[in-house]
C-alpha cells in the first residue's frame, strides 16, 4: 500500500482535547519500560523529546527516572497548552520544560542531550529526514537515541482491523485520527533508507508489536 500523507501538526484545540481525555496510559508506559529494557544502565542528566504533545510520555519518564531534566519540543501550541497544565498539576516544574519549535529548527542546535527520544512524530513528516538531522543535531557523542512510532499496513483492510482492534471505543475524531496515521506511516523499509541517507544505518531497527517500531541505539 502507498503512503497516504497526513498533516504535520495536529493543532486544532478540539484534537488537542481528544488526546488530553484519552487514556493512553498503556502504550506510553510501555514506551517507557522499553527505554528501560534498552537502556537499562542509562544515567543521563537531560533528554530531548521531540514532538511531546501534551507531554504525557515525558510525565511518566520524569516520575521513572526522577533526577532527569526532560526538554519537550512540538509545533502543536494547542497540545503544549495542555502539557504546560498538566505538568503543574504533576508538581514536575523542575523537570520539564516545554517549548514551541517546528522542525526543522536550527535553535536546537546550542544544546546536546544524553538521549533524544521520539514518540509518534515520523508518520507526520512528509520529509521524515528531518527527523533524523534532528537527532543528530541534539546528540551528543555516546547519546542514547530512541524513537518509536507505527507501521504502514499492507493495505488499507489492514488498518481497519488495527483501528477496531485498538481504538474501536475512541471518540470518532481519535478513530479517523489513528487511521489515517496508519495509513501515512513508512514501511519497513523506508525507515532502513531513511537512516542510510541519514548516516544512521547502525541503529537498531526492533519490530515490537502489530502496529509499532522502535529505532533506537547511539548516532
Amino acid at each position: 500500500m502507498e503512503r497516504i500523507p497526513e498533516p504535520d501538526l495536529m493543532d486544532d484545540a478540539e484534537q488537542a482535547r481528544a488526546y488530553a481525555e484519552a487514556d493512553f496510559s498503556e502504550p506510553h508506559d510501555v514506551f517507557v519500560k522499553l527505554f528501560i529494557s534498552r537502556f537499562p544502565d542509562f544515567s543521563g542528566h537531560e533528554i530531548i523529546d521531540l514532538g511531546c504533545g501534551t507531554a504525557d510520555v515525558i510525565i511518566r519518564f520524569a516520575r521513572a527516572f526522577p533526577s532527569i531534566k526532560i526538554f519537550g519540543v512540538d509545533g502543536a501550541q494547542a497540545m503544549l497548552d495542555i502539557g504546560i497544565q498538566d505538568v503543574k498539576r504533576n508538581g514536575l516544574e523542575q523537570n520539564i520544560k516545554l517549548k514551541k519549535s517546528k522542525l526543522p529548527d536550527s535553535g536546537l542546535s546550542y544544546r546536546k542531550y544524553d538521549a533524544v527520544i521520539s514518540n509518534s512524530l515520523l508518520h507526520h513528516l512528509s520529509d521524515p529526514l528531518i527527523l533524523w538531522n534532528t537527532v543528530k543535531l541534539c546528540s551528543k557523542p555516546g547519546a542514547q537515541i530512541f524513537i518509536m512510532d507505527l507501521l504502514r499496513p499492507d493495505n488499507v483492510e489492514s488498518a481497519k482491523g488495527l483501528l477496531q482492534r485498538y481504538a474501536a471505543d475512541a471518540s470518532p475524531l481519535l478513530q479517523k485520527d489513528f487511521f489515517n496515521s496508519l495509513l501515512a506511516a513508512y514501511s519497513l523499509n523506508e525507515i532502513r533508507k531513511q537512516l542510510d541517507a541519514a548516516k544512521l544505518e547502525h541503529l537498531y531497527i526492533d519490530v515490537v508489536s502489530d502496529r509499532n517500531v522502535l529505532i533506537w541505539g547511539e548516532p
